[in-house]
């Protein structure tokens, strides 16, 4: 299964439906020190200055290798992702599916096109989105659900990413060459949730949002603050930020019958003026929930719902259209492929 990282990794190992097979970079060192993490779990090795036969192509000719999750780049994920689909291999791909909605379009199109040459039976297309597997916002979101109307939301992330951290630390995103930076890179996670907790009944239609760069090693922007116009008609509030001060995250959702807000591993809910304080404490990242969502779902022959590329697009095509209003100095957009939860 190419290629794997850090926390895909363990995720794998420890999935019932799921063998880890091999290990793809495009650089052998790459690759040689994620196969030092597997400790007993030796696996092939792949990269793109292994020699012959050993590279992409020749571990997607493998016919005991079913499926592959990728985690590459942003802008390059695109083209693996169509070399293992045409390969006819099962295919998990991190978020977000493309640099731009443009793209991602483009990549479905071609997927679902009768007139591209897929084997059969086709294989299956999902994308990684571990914040649809966190136990706080799946249980916030089944409390929504029983206290009536939405009337109002906040979405709240406060972090400072600094040189030399471990995300920032890679060519790619150090000298980002998809929109957005970091506030898409990790941005989109937070679109993920709030649409999660709101459900398809509140999809945002139209933004406007303000982008700024506090930090001048987090280009282009790396601060996105947003007003956010639901298909239900009510207003939110969307802020995030790589580069401030401020620290922690919160999702906030006003109802008819009260409020719920969540927290990391927490969430606290008001129901007809009554407090209850649900705790997650074994609540991890939520990647190993879903790398087992997928492989549950390669023995079911169907892509989990949260796991759907539409999904992803749907993620992708806000914190896009916010980063369009705040190229613009905050001139609403409207969105114009709003996909259900």
């Amino acid at each position: 299964m190419p290629p794997a990282n850090t926390q895909s990794q363990p995720a794998v190992l420890a999935s019932p439906d799921l063998q880890l097979k091999a290990i793809y970079s495009r650089s052998l060192a790459s690759a040689k020190s994620l196969d030092k993490k597997l400790e007993s779990h030796s696996v092939d090795l792949y990269s793109d200055d292994s020699g012959a036969e050993k590279g992409y192509k020749d571990l997607l000719a493998r016919k005991d290798i079913k499926g592959v999750i990728i985690a590459l780049p942003i802008p390059i994920q695109p083209t693996y992702i169509k070399q293992a689909l045409s390969a006819g291999k099962h295919v998990l791909s991190e978020k977000p599916i493309s640099p731009d909605v443009a793209t991602a379009v483009e990549l479905l199109t071609w997927y679902h096109s009768s007139t591209i040459n897929l084997p059969t039976p086709k294989p299956t297309f999902s994308v990684a989105e571990n914040f649809r597997f966190l136990d706080s916002i799946l249980w916030a979101s089944s409390q929504r659900s029983k206290m009536g109307r939405v009337l109002g939301f906040r979405t709240r992330l406060g972090a400072m990413v600094r040189p030399g951290s471990k995300y920032f630390e890679t060519s790619w995103r150090k000298k980002p060459e998809h929109q957005g930076g970091f506030l898409l890179d990790g941005g989109v996670h937070f679109v993920a949730g709030t649409r999660l907790l709101l459900g398809s009944e509140n999809a945002p239609v139209r933004t406007s949002a303000y982008t700024t760069l506090l930090q001048p090693h987090l280009p282009p922007v790396d601060t996105l603050d947003a007003t956010v116009k639901t298909k239900s008609g009510v207003n939110g509030t969307f802020a995030v930020s790589f580069g401030t001060t401020f620290s922690g995250c919160e999702y906030a959702v006003a109802c008819e019958k009260g409020t719920l807000t969540v927290f990391r591993g927490k969430v606290v809910v008001t129901n007809d003026g009554k407090e209850e304080t649900k705790e997650f404490p074994e609540e991890g990242n939520g990647v190993k929930e879903e790398v087992r969502a997928w492989g549950e779902s390669l023995v079911a022959g169907k892509v989990n719902p949260r796991q759907a590329p539409e999904e992803a697009l749907a993620d992708l095509e806000v914190l896009e259209a916010m980063l369009r209003s705040g190229e613009q100095n905050g001139e609403p957009v409207d969105l114009k492929h709003v996909v259900g939860v």
